[in-house]
């Protein structure tokens, strides 16, 4: 949990998702949002994957 919670990339993605929630609430509902939305998830999905794929490289070569 500690590896997901101090990696730069997961935080980058926490303020990211924060600026996608405030677009959501005091922005326009159309198009734009729904690729906001996307762009976001893709990007926690690669911060989560480097997190992973780095935490086991870090435990092969121990």
């Amino acid at each position: 949990m500690r590896k997901f919670v101090f990696s730069s990339a997961m935080i980058g993605v926490v303020a990211g998702g924060w600026n996608t929630v405030q677009a959501t609430r005091h922005g326009p509902r159309d198009w734009r949002l729904v690729m906001l939305w996307l762009g976001w998830g893709l990007s926690a999905a690669v911060a989560i994957g480097t997190v992973i794929e780095d935490a086991n490289k870090r435990q092969v070569e121990s």
